[in-house]
């Protein structure tokens, strides 16, 4: 069999094809008709979030005696392509869950870890959602400035305090992935990852935020106040949360830059669609010279993109190097989704910047792909960093 490395990079084999084509089908036909309510309202439809655990799409890459679908990375990362083109809020759920949640669990999980908590994740066995807890007031892209604290209790179980913010999912969610430092006089040394469930004495979720952009995602703050969290949850080794913290966003950036990806296409799609019906002087706009430069270079931006997602998800799935990969994806998938975006706008004239046509959303939607997940300026400190050595 050919290895999906050296396929071009947007070659897809049939099954991949076959499964795209499901989740595009699924969020025309599911996820389109809510878009507009919970934009206003800023919530998640619960329904809709069952069946995206019924569809599997909450537990790709969970192996199937963990209730999940078995899958590989590359199908997650097509998951959240197609998903964002219709609803990058929806997108980012999926996208949390699975590439950075379910992943670390994947990866440094216990047995029994593995057990329950996948298990939980997965639409057989529980239907939960999880959440990646690292962001604080004082520590965003300095990470590892966190403040809140870990401590040991008698009993040998811990103890945590402190404030995390900009928390994705916290509103849904009933498994956290928290990192709090144990051992503060050893600075990221000290730092310590712990899975907390929402039902554990001392944890709450405070307030949600009002966001520009993906507004139906519920972003809000996480409080702990000498929140009890047994001695069998911590995820990994002791003082390694730093390891488990950098390897997870590494991965987790490749799945942002595929919701931005997804939201170009989305953009892009709408355009099409609204410069070939819109007639001007007695013809359609899309027989203009400047339209069709505009919808060439959308074209050319949105493949440069898909070149660059693609290529560092199968890179990850061959177990290759794609750090480096995966930075500049995310970089540039981010640019590509706010200019896009901005030119539909523009090819929608007056009727791009009203809310009945779509894409004045993917344009608030697409702010947010610069900053979370590691901004702009720090994807480029990583790139940089890899070409210099």
């Amino acid at each position: 069999m050919t290895d999906p490395v050296h396929l071009p990079l947007t070659a897809l084999k049939d099954d991949e094809k076959m499964f795209q084509k499901a989740v595009l089908d699924f969020a025309r036909q599911e996820i389109a008709p809510l878009v507009s309510k919970m934009d206003e309202t800023e919530t998640m439809d619960k329904e809709l979030i069952q069946k995206l655990f019924d569809m599997g799409l909450m537990a790709i890459e969970t192996p199937e005696s963990h209730g999940g679908a078995g899958s590989s990375f590359f199908n997650a990362i097509l998951a959240i392509e197609a998903l964002a083109q219709v609803d990058p809020s929806v997108s980012v759920l999926v996208d949390v869950q699975n590439t950075l949640v379910a992943n670390a669990f994947l990866r440094w999980g216990t047995q029994a870890q593995r057990d329950r908590y996948l298990k939980l994740m997965s639409s057989a066995k529980g239907g939960q959602i999880g959440s990646y807890c690292l962001t604080e007031p004082n520590s965003g892209s300095d990470a590892f400035a966190l403040r809140t604290r870990a401590t040991v209790a008698a009993d040998g179980s811990y103890r945590l305090t402190g404030k995390k913010v900009f928390i994705t999912n916290a509103k849904e969610a009933d498994i956290f992935l928290v990192f709090a430092n144990l051992n503060p006089e050893q600075g990221y040394k000290g730092i310590t990852a712990f899975v907390v469930e929402r039902s554990f004495k001392g944890f709450s979720v405070g307030k949600k935020e009002v966001k520009l952009g993906i507004r139906a995602s519920s972003t809000c703050e996480i409080l702990f106040d000498d929140c009890v969290v047994p001695k069998e949850n911590v995820l990994g080794e002791i003082g390694k949360g730093y390891k488990i913290a950098i390897e997870t966003l590494n991965e987790g950036r490749i799945g942002i830059a595929a919701q931005m990806l997804g939201l170009a296409q989305g953009a892009f799609d709408a355009s099409l669609k609204y410069v070939r019906e819109r007639e001007q002087f007695g013809k359609s706009i899309a027989s203009f010279q400047g339209v069709q430069f505009q919808i060439g270079q959308m074209a050319t931006d949105i493949e440069a993109a898909r070149l660059m997602v693609y290529n560092a998800a199968r890179l990850k799935d061959a177990k290759m190097e794609f750090v480096k990969e995966a930075a500049m994806a995310k970089h540039f998938a981010s640019k590509v989704a706010e200019d896009v975006a901005s030119i539909a706008i523009e090819l929608h004239g007056g009727y791009g910047f009203i809310k009945e046509f779509p894409v004045e959303k993917f344009y608030r939607d697409a702010k947010i792909g610069k900053i979370y997940e590691g901004t702009t300026n720090m994807q480029l400190q990583t790139i940089a960093k890899a070409v210099l050595g």
